[in-house]
């Protein structure tokens, strides 16, 4: 047999060339499939997680580990810690998790109402794969055994000040537990290090958040001073863990019961919080290699 003629660099971008007219035409056309909550699989691996895993990789230089403890298939629910005045961090955990998980699961994200209220990223949310952080959605796509991804620190998390980096607020009333515990998912817990760091928070303008209907309003060494220049994040070293797997299956008539839900809850919070303290101690400097 003749030995394989290596692909030249035109062939190689003629198929690029060709692949995305082929793409073009196919969402020209509307040949392409949206799940219920309007989440578009072939758009977001074609176009925002190429954009995203430059960010995560090379700008980030993210670590990903515990791997092992995210299921092939089936549901989980991960839960991980959040932070740094945008909610960068979901996005990254999402798009490192696909491209670093050996079956490439999605991550459909839970998101503040805030989001939805938004013309634009409300779109492009939805389109990710994200829904609103309800325990209905929740429980929807849990028995439909999908991985979704939720911050129960919410606005508290991604809001505080640079000073209390990496201390976890308050998890809410549990709420994601319920969810778990009705459809008997395994809650897996994710400790992330890096997003305190891209817009460190040195002060809240609470009188302007309040008037233009925002949660904060963050004041960084950057934003508001550089204006748009002020909004790229600074290139801290990111880790991500994931943790083992807390099985609920055995918990399902107890969804009701406050007690076991907080619990529950604590756990999750106390094993978050002891991993990122590790992963700190891993990452010596923020910034890096």
């Amino acid at each position: 047999m003749a030995p394989a003629v290596p692909d030249r660099s035109g062939d190689v971008w003629d198929r690029r060339v060709a692949g995305g007219l082929a793409f073009l035409r196919r969402r020209l056309a509307g040949d392409y499939e949206v799940d219920e909550f309007g989440f578009d699989p072939e758009l977001t691996e074609a176009v925002f997680h190429p954009l995203l895993r430059r960010l995560y990789r090379d700008w980030f230089r993210t670590e990903v580990t515990g791997l092992e403890n995210v299921p092939a298939d089936g549901a989980g629910l991960v839960v991980g810690n959040h932070s740094g005045a945008v909610a960068l961090d979901a996005l990254i955990l999402s798009t490192a998790l696909h491209h670093e998980h050996p079956d490439h699961r999605y991550l459909r994200l839970l998101a503040a109402d805030l989001v939805f209220r938004m013309p634009v990223i409300s779109e492009l949310a939805r389109k990710t794969g994200g829904t609103v952080a309800c325990n209905p959605d929740a429980e929807r796509l849990l028995r439909g055994g999908e991985l979704v991804g939720v911050f129960p620190e919410g606005f508290k998390g991604i809001g505080k000040l640079y000073s209390d980096r990496y201390k976890l607020q308050r998890f809410g009333r549990g709420g994601f537990v319920s969810a778990a515990l009705r459809t008997g998912t395994p809650i897996i817990p994710v400790a992330i290090v890096g997003g305190e760091e891209i817009y460190p928070m040195l002060a809240d303008l609470k009188p302007l958040a309040r008037l233009l209907k925002l949660p904060y309003f963050p004041v960084t060494p950057t934003f508001p001073w550089l204006g748009p220049l002020g909004m790229v994040p600074l290139p801290s070293k990111w880790l991500i863990e994931f943790c083992p797997p807390i099985p609920t299956a055995h918990l399902v008539d107890s969804a009701d019961d406050p007690l076991v839900v907080f619990n529950l809850a604590d756990q999750v919070r106390e094993t978050i919080q002891q991993t990122l303290h590790q992963l700190l101690e891993r990452r010596p400097d923020p910034f890096g290699p």
